[in-house]
């Protein structure tokens, strides 16, 4: 298949993993650079097919509430997916750029091989520090600690003290699916009448559970796209405001906790009113409430229900209701092996692609089901995306990938005000978002007037 004069086999294996008609793909358009960098994996092959799916599941749904078959060829501009790939990297708030791993996080030599551990957030650096006995939280202390110990020693000391360490993989893991449908209801959800070009999910109502990147990319797409995205914390479990002032684009923040009454109620008014729940939680995490996808659909049937882990609910145990993030994903499925140096130190891809192709991917099957008229719950998680990456991915990529010319990011910048000060931030693939990020957990748990 050639898409936009290049031989094309990502795109096509995207759409068709969210249900999307084979046609449709003709469509598509690439245009310009936007080579990630060099690598042995198909990264700029993911970041142009995901944005290009969720772009074809944009236009499909704009035409099903115009009444009317789809429009003209989407055209995707390379160089905004590689800018909007990382996102993270381009922004600078009030003209600081950010901190993306702290000390804690890398990888780390073990007696036997490798470890990848994760320690930006306070309460994980704590975890860790209490797993391994640090004398103090410094590089130096978690290098020695490691290096006495097998790395699976490690992880396994790590992750049962609340920690996240994981033993770099020599081998790929286990196949995983790109994208579930685990339930349809057959009922339909609230009937959406004509919208605005350009913004085919105006109107819709996007509860937003998700934390960090590839779910909030998911619902900041959204947001982009028209939603009404409210996005819910527990209070005593903060975001941290770089990562908020990345992905808070298109969306409202509101604290609530699950434990108390009175905060239950206002939840559930939340999702009585809801068209979309995207939860971003272990497995498990949300049952425990009575929040579970199969929960939320047994009482509100029209509801689309998308969950995303890190680890897969197919995983074996223990890992499938393990934390995880884009880089630990990285080091457990075998992709930080396949880009070691020539020291045999592990590598990592050029972006956090497992976070934000997982987004689009999220963002994309979400569109097609409200098209379908609702009544659904998907699963999609970060080691799917990582393996369609080294396995279907590996076989379709274009040729011409590895030797791709630089792009600039500049074109694909811009300035906005925000809770936080002005960012200089990645524009959206699809358009500009309106303003940018109140602060987190700062807006009223309420929806917008329709």
């Amino acid at each position: 298949m050639t898409i936009g004069g290049e031989r094309d086999g990502g795109t096509a294996q995207a759409w068709e993993a969210v249900g999307g008609a084979s046609e449709l793909v003709e469509r598509v358009r690439f245009a310009g650079a936007g080579n990630l960098g060099e690598g042995p994996l198909p990264v700029r092959e993911l970041a142009r097919a995901t944005v290009a799916v969720c772009g074809l599941a944009a236009g499909e749904l704009a035409a099903v509430r115009a009444q009317g078959a789809a429009g003209d060829p989407l055209v995707v501009h390379e160089g905004a997916v590689a800018t909007a790939f990382v996102s993270e990297r381009h922004l600078r708030v009030a003209g600081r750029p950010t901190v993306t791993f702290a000390p804690l996080s890398g990888f780390w030599r073990a007696a036997d091989g490798w470890v990848r551990t994760h320690a930006n957030y306070p309460h994980h650096e704590a975890a860790l520090v209490r797993a391994l006995g640090l004398p103090s939280p410094t590089p130096e202390a978690l290098r020695a600690a490691v290096a006495a110990r097998t790395a699976v020693e490690v992880q396994e000391l790590a992750y049962g003290a609340g920690g996240l360490a994981v033993a770099v993989a020599r081998r790929y893991g286990d196949p995983q699916p790109l994208v579930e449908t685990v339930r349809t209801t057959g009922v339909r959800g609230r009937v959406l009448g004509g919208a605005p070009p350009g913004r085919p999910v105006t109107g819709v109502r996007v509860l937003d559970l998700t934390r960090v990147i590839a779910g909030p990319v998911a619902t900041r797409t959204l947001g982009l796209l028209g939603a009404d995205v409210l996005r819910i914390d527990p209070p005593g479990l903060p975001e941290a405001d770089d990562a908020y002032a990345d992905t808070g684009f298109g969306k409202r923040s509101a604290l609530l906790d699950l434990a108390r009454a009175a905060d239950r109620k206002v939840f559930e008014g939340l999702l009585a009113e809801a068209d979309v729940v995207v939860a971003g939680y272990r497995p498990g995490a949300l049952e425990r409430h009575g929040y579970g996808a199969r929960d939320l659909l047994d009482r509100w049937p029209g509801l689309v229900v998308a969950e995303l882990c890190a680890w897969g609910w197919r995983a074996p145990q223990p890992w499938a209701g393990r934390r995880g993030f884009d880089s630990l994903v990285q080091a457990g499925y075998g992709i930080a092996a396949a880009c070691a140096g020539p020291d045999g130190r592990p590598g990592v891809l050029p972006a956090q692609a497992l976070d934000h192709g997982t987004g689009y991917l999220v963002a994309a099957g979400v569109l097609r089901a409200l098209a379908g008229g609702g009544g659904r719950a998907l699963r999609f998680s970060l080691a799917g995306t990582g393996s369609w990456l080294v396995r279907g991915l590996a076989g379709a990529r274009a040729e011409e990938e590895a030797g791709a010319e630089p792009y600039a990011a500049e074109p694909w910048l811009r300035e906005s005000a925000s809770g936080y000060g002005v960012l200089r931030h990645a524009a959206g693939p699809f358009g500009e978002w309106a303003r940018g990020p109140s602060r987190w957990g700062t807006d009223p748990a309420v929806w917008l007037p329709r």
